[in-house]
């Protein structure tokens, strides 16, 4: 498996497996974090439940109601925040370098399928 990037308007996403320690890389334009495989992954999953609920959410919301929804694990803390079908990401990473990071919803929306090929490869 090779090195992959993958970016868009407001974000990016990347994966090196022969990285020693920080394979993944999230970020924007602005700013990046590299990540552990382990943090990557939960990244991935988080924000994969997030969408999820944000999916199962939009036939009990009117389409001008605002939400927030949370995930956490040891590694991460995670939000969206926004319409059903329209919403910003942001996380806190929860160990060692304690970081924090944040997408518009246009970013969100290219994002989050990109996640799904980053590992296909």
């Amino acid at each position: 498996m090779e090195r992959v990037m993958k970016s868009g308007i407001g974000w990016r996403i990347g994966w090196n497996p022969d990285a020693p320690e920080f394979k993944g890389l999230v970020g924007t334009e602005d700013w990046a974090i590299e990540l552990t495989e382990a943090e990557l992954n939960e990244f991935i999953r988080l924000s994969n439940q997030l969408a999820d609920t944000m999916k199962a959410l939009a036939t009990e919301l009117m389409d001008e109601e605002k939400i927030a929804c949370e995930a956490e694990s040891d590694l991460l803390w995670m939000e969206v925040e926004g319409y059903a079908h329209a919403y910003n990401l942001r996380f806190i990473l929860n160990t060692g370098r304690r970081t924090e990071g944040k997408w518009e919803a246009s970013a969100v929306s290219e994002l989050l399928p990109a996640m799904g090929m980053l590992k296909v490869f």
